[in-house]
């Protein structure tokens, strides 16, 4: 019947028996819902943006700028979904992109997103700044697919470890994230002066490795703290997000030293191409490279020997008034020609959105915001009723559009709008 009948017969079915989805359908009222479900802090810095908050306007714009052409009687009733991508086969054209500190709308986040990536069959990135370790996320998916995003520490060894622990949890591919060698102006979150990973929240991935441990055991005593009411609540932070019981843990300076730690140096802001030059010696994993917008980056990557990019600008978080990623990835396509595996993140919302993306030249798309909204909502099965709608609605968008499978969603199957 397809991913999208079956989704419409489950909810229509059971507004037979007067039950409405927890979860909505439309992402304007999934993001309102999850608004309301979060604390201000957690919003701040999963709905926000960098700067005036331009370049997530930017995103969205670039898809109203496309119209998709249905076209009748193909005679399709069944349709393929699945794709090829670096490190193995897909079941859909959607993965579950790295977001960080997502304990910020969820205890224990990462898990609940990992079992529901297994639970629908969709490939998980599992986050370098995630609230579980790798090994437990790797755990709860079983066989099901996930990869690993890496951002580059100013510690060479560190960056060895994580490359070696991801390996050995089952990871598919290994993605270097290239854009957030610093962080960029945030204005929501700097005006709450939040940065979850100051308490100790994103931050398991190295609190769990043991050159990362061992780099803040050989830390310095630092100085006291400012004795504040908020200073009270941050150390209290810090000491139920570290490993170990909370008594313990308050009375130790390791959750504090491993929080200043991960500050120093969890980014590499002299990230260069002679560091990415290392990595084909550094492991086995097949190499994508996410955050590149420019097509004279992307065939650099490549000439490279990298497997495939995420065009991406971080879902509007780094740069303001950047370019958006659906026009890069036009872009790129254009200059690089249909060999080269590209992936699209940021402003993808819809099944529609996944339609148009693939449309103008992606393989795939990572889901980014939706996803957490669904958490923030009804936990894991919030994140599965999202993967399932856009999975459903990008499903029903390939029927009525005369697509029976993804190689054949192509740049005439859209109109400028």
């Amino acid at each position: 019947m397809g991913a999208g009948l079956t989704r419409l017969s489950t909810i229509y079915r059971q507004g037979v028996l007067g039950r409405r989805p927890a979860v909505p359908a439309d992402f304007a009222e999934l993001e309102r819902r999850a608004e309301r479900a979060s604390s201000a802090k957690a919003w701040a810095y999963v709905a926000g943006g960098a700067g005036e908050g331009r370049t997530m306007r930017r995103n969205r714009a670039a898809f109203e700028r496309w119209a998709i052409m249905p076209r009748m009687l193909s005679g399709h009733d069944e349709r393929d979904l699945s794709v090829e991508l670096p490190g193995g086969r897909h079941d859909t054209p959607v993965l579950l992109a790295p977001i960080g500190a997502g304990a910020l709308m969820g205890a224990d986040s990462d898990l609940r997103i990992a079992r529901a990536a297994a639970a629908t069959g969709t490939a998980y990135v599992f986050s370098n700044q995630g609230c579980n370790p790798m090994e437990d996320c790797a755990a709860a998916m079983g066989d099901a697919s996930r990869w690993f995003q890496l951002y580059w520490s100013k510690d060479e060894q560190l960056v060895d470890s994580l490359i070696a622990r991801a390996e050995a949890a089952g990871a598919a591919a290994l993605v270097v994230t290239l854009d957030t060698t610093v962080l960029g102006w945030r204005p929501q979150d700097l005006n709450l002066g939040s940065l979850p990973f100051s308490r100790g929240q994103g931050i398991a991935q190295y609190t769990s490795d043991p050159r990362f441990r061992e780099i803040a055991a050989g830390r310095p005593p630092q100085p006291a703290a400012e004795v504040t009411l908020g200073a009270i609540r941050t150390l209290l932070a810090m000491t139920r997000n570290h490993p170990g019981a909370f008594w313990s843990n308050l009375r130790s300076p390791a959750p504090r030293a491993a929080v200043e730690t991960f500050l120093d140096i969890y980014s590499n802001p002299g990230l260069s191409w002679e560091h990415l030059a290392t990595l084909r010696g550094r492991t086995r994993l097949p190499i994508v490279l996410k955050g590149i917008l420019h097509p004279d980056d992307a065939r650099r990557a490549f000439d490279a020997g990298v497997d495939a990019i995420v065009v991406s600008n971080h879902g509007g978080r780094q740069i303001d008034n950047a370019v958006a990623s659906l026009d890069a990835l036009v872009t790129i396509r254009a200059a690089l020609g249909p060999s080269p595996a590209l992936l699209l993140d940021s402003g993808v919302r819809t099944g529609a959105d996944v339609f148009t993306a693939l449309a103008l030249g992606a393989n795939a798309v990572l889901l980014g915001r939706p996803y957490m909204y669904g958490l923030a909502i009804a936990g894991q099965s919030g994140v599965e009723d999202v993967i399932r709608n856009v999975i459903a609605e990008l499903d029903l968008t390939m029927a009525l559009a005369g697509v029976p499978d993804i190689a054949s969603i192509t740049r005439d199957c859209l109109v400028e709008a």
